[in-house]
């Protein structure tokens, strides 16, 4: 917040002692005056209530750009008593206090959820870039005992938010969304995208942002985790479905400078046979920086832009390519803006015309960051990108620096005027309305390829958009790899569940002893942190290779029958084993709400030894995953780098020799098996009741991995991409000691077909006690399903070897009943 000269500053305080106003009932809710605070309560659903407070005398016009939901005509009585105002739903107990202007929030049952903090509305005159207005606050009280989540994706290693102070601002590795929810069932939303405080200390929890006409946020009640992400999604959108190719693995590196070194690596991987469905460009293919995200290829080792794609669809494989929020003055996107006023001057990245680090600012760029809130803007960004590179029939958008790179920034950077106001008064919504205009406009534009768009940023809102939000550009470190975990847990539980991180970290640091020429890669200290991480990218929504420094690919990393070659495949090939699995999560998350990475509180809210896990988690509804995160045969390197210093590519390289390292050796971890269930070795289907702690073995090629009794797990056949041979032949492995269900799904596998109910289901049931699967009628169909299939039933055993068969089902849409 700007510094204001104290004799001019006028905090207004709702006070203590007032006299109770009357109210006005409105047709979703309640309005009142108490003191010269307005307070108004709205009823959008019976569990969610927004909340506006403002001065009296003062207008203002609200529209959210994350909230999309209208209120719903909900039934609601209001009484009043004593001081006390109450609001009640169906679900929902709302109580003001009309001497203080304090809130507090109940169950049905008249247990208390949340409290406002007594006269903690505040609201503080801010000069906003020659617009006068307010810094807002509102402060809450939490039990002691109570854990939050959510924020968005934050890199302190935190699963539990409580006892900190975060400044809410984008940027590179950090992502923010004004949300959290807690272990009792409720989530909170300030509906504010300027630089915000958030704040968790003995005297409250606190919200605190730069710019606002007024105080506005939503409380809702799930009654759990899976019910808070439901309504948040209910409130700013849901999730679309990826493509099931999106699923697949992904590789990438900065960068393939050539388009025949990008066809080379799939090609590569193909004469491998190591699975691969994607493959992405990163920048510069559009020549130097001046010409910077011309959405052209100017880049004289693109000669044949349409060949290039092409030769990747004939390999059957996909790409996304790399796009940014900003365009160098050479580029006709930059005229044309710049010409109408929708360019922002402040410093970002690249800053000079010149490559390499450190920038050459006698050489600078002229790149300048573009105006997305403005729609002429979006609508001329997307005509560009669909003339150029959408026409040629690239699969998606790697839309980078979505935050976007603010670089040597100054207070009056903030004054950069927008189509909605100060660039202050929006900062944090970015990401949310340039990944949105993309989105909008491709969907617009066609219905036949589902939008797939991985981005470096996000905010609340923004899972509707078809992005999936990689965490940065992280060093590589195991502290990094650690930070990832509880990084994508909560942001997953602010309501978006598609994150995924650079594996490996995206700047090798210390690890890295040659610049990009591969050698790097036979550093054993790299190659164990590498073989971890990818094996906790499985279990992520988008498993994605990327980095620099050094080159990432497998065949960097040895040849096939040595260990960490093969414990890579080995990652790879499971990964595809699961997609049936996955595939059928995805389908879950958008028409049910559900989440791929589940921090275990969210299954497991009664075992309160899971409330602050942040090493473990639960993939869909039956895998617990527990990933390696310290070096178990290296010592472990501790690097800390961030975005600017981490281009410093000469200080970084090592000198030290290559330790002897023997990666056969059997290690052993530590993990935490839940209580509340019996849980199967995924490897061993050994079976261990829930509530302790066990130590597992260990190798490089595997990590603890845990099944849920219960579940029913299908497994795909071994393939080179997504689709390459159909499900028609499915391995169907059941995990007894408790009854399970499972609902397989299956389409199109792109388009938005599924939309209109083209697609299918089959319905899995087991009866532990009578030892039976029903296999139910097939419901719905789509084109090209599959009428008559076989599905290889296993009963998982410790007695027998994982995978082995206890009967063949021929399955032809009928319901059959297997006794086992």
């Amino acid at each position: 917040m700007k510094v204001i000269n104290s004799m001019l500053i006028l905090v207004l305080l709702i006070g203590i002692g007032c006299t109770p106003q009357s109210y006005v009932k409105t047709e979703t809710g309640i309005k009142t005056t108490i003191d010269s605070m307005v307070v108004e309560l709205n009823f959008y659903t019976a569990d969610i209530v927004r909340v506006t407070k403002s001065l009296s005398g003062e207008s203002f016009e609200k529209k959210s750009l994350s909230v999309v939901k209208e209120p719903e005509n909900v039934p609601f009585k209001v009484k009043e008593s004593g001081i006390h105002i109450l609001l009640e739903s169906e679900l929902l107990m709302v109580q003001i206090d009309t001497q203080t202007g304090g809130i507090s929030y109940l169950g049905s049952n008249g247990d208390t959820l949340l409290l406002e903090k007594a006269a903690s509305a505040t609201f503080t005159p801010f000069n906003d870039a020659g617009n006068e207005t307010y810094s807002v606050k509102q402060s809450f009280i939490l039990a002691p005992d109570e854990a939050i989540y959510g924020l968005g994706i934050l890199q302190n290693g935190m699963m539990s938010q409580r006892n900190q102070q975060v400044h809410m601002v984008q940027n590179n590795t950090w992502d923010f969304s004004t949300f959290f929810q807690s272990v009792k069932g409720y989530g909170l939303f300030w509906d504010n995208y300027s630089p915000t405080d958030f704040t968790d200390d003995e005297s409250g929890t606190e919200f605190a942002s730069e710019v606002g006409d007024c105080i506005d946020y939503y409380f809702m009640y799930g009654g759990n985790a899976d019910g808070v992400v439901a309504e948040m999604r209910n409130l700013t959108g849901k999730v679309p479905m990826f493509p099931l190719w999106t699923y697949g693995f992904w590789q990438s590196r900065e960068r393939y400078k050539t388009q025949e070194e990008t066809v080379g690596v799939v090609k590569k991987y193909r004469e491998l046979g190591v699975p691969l469905d994607g493959i992405i460009q990163d920048w510069q293919y559009w020549g130097d920086n001046y010409h910077w995200n011309g959405m052209s290829f100017k880049n004289p080792g693109f000669p044949d832009p349409q060949k290039f794609v092409d030769d990747v669809h004939n390999l059957n494989a996909h790409m996304i390519i790399s796009i940014w929020s900003s365009f160098g003055p050479k580029t006709p996107q930059y005229k044309i803006l710049k010409d109408k006023d929708m360019l922002m001057d402040f410093q970002t990245w690249p800053q000079s015309g010149k490559e390499g680090w450190p920038p050459d600012m006698n050489y600078p760029s002229g790149v300048q960051v573009y105006d997305p809130y403005n729609p002429e803007a979006r609508d001329i960004y997307w005509k560009y990108l669909s003339e150029g590179l959408f026409s040629l029939g690239i699969d998606g958008w790697w839309m980078d620096s979505t935050e976007p790179d603010h670089m040597d920034i100054k207070p009056e950077d903030f004054d950069n005027k927008t189509y909605l106001g100060s660039f202050r008064k929006v900062r944090n919504a970015f990401p949310l309305a340039t990944v949105g205009g993309v989105y909008d406009h491709q969907r617009k534009a066609s219905s036949d390829k589902r939008v797939f768009i991985l981005t470096r940023s996000g905010f609340a809102g923004q899972q509707r958009y078809g992005c999936n939000v990689w965490s940065g550009d992280l060093g590589s470190s195991w502290d990094a790899l650690r930070n990832q975990v509880p990084a994508g847990l909560n942001f997953t539980l602010t309501g978006n569940p598609n994150f995924n991180t650079d594996i490996g970290g995206f700047f090798a640091g210390a690890y890295n002893k040659s610049w990009n020429d591969g050698t790097a890669s036979k550093n054993p200290l790299f190659q164990e942190l590498y073989v971890r991480w990818m094996q906790y990218g499985v279990f992520t929504p988008m498993m994605r290779s990327h980095g620099t420094e050094m080159k990432r690919e497998i065949y960097y990393f040895g040849k096939q029958g040595e260990p960490i070659y093969d414990a890579i495949a080995s990652a790879i090939n499971l990964r595809y084993l699961l997609l049936p699995y996955i595939y059928t999560t995805s389908w879950n998350v958008t028409n049910a709400n559900n989440s791929f990475m589940r921090a275990l509180v969210m299954d497991f809210p009664s075992d309160k030894k899971v409330w602050d896990m942040n090493n473990e988690y639960m993939f869909g509804q039956s895998l617990l995953v527990a990933p390696v995160l310290s070096a178990h045969y290296t010592p472990e390197k501790m690097v800390k780098v961030d975005e600017a210093t981490g281009w410093n590519k000469g200080g970084a390289r090592t000198k030290e020799g290559y330790p002897v390292v023997d990666f056969t050796k059997t290690k052993s971890s530590t993990v935490y098996l839940p209580k509340g269930t019996t849980w199967y070795d995924f490897w061993t289907n050994e079976k261990f009741d829930g509530g302790q702690e066990i130590s597992k073995e260990t190798t490089i090629n595997t990590i603890p991995l845990y099944v849920k009794a219960g579940s029913i797990l299908p497994i795909g056949p071994k393939v080179q991409y997504a689709t390459e041979t159909n499900w028609d032949n499915l391995e169907i492995r059941i995990y007894t000691d408790a009854d399970g269900e499972f609902t397989f799904y299956e389409d199109e596998n792109d388009n938005y077909n599924y939309e209109k109910g083209v697609y299918s289901t089959i319905p899995f049931e087991w009866n532990d006690a009578e030892k039976t699967l029903t296999i139910g009628e097939r419901k719905g169909d789509f084109p090209g399903m599959l009428t008559e299939r076989t599905f290889n039933i296993v009963l998982a055993s410790k007695d027998k070897n994982v995978g082995t068969l206890n009967k063949v089902v021929h399955y032809s849409g009928e319901e059959v009943v297997v006794k086992l």
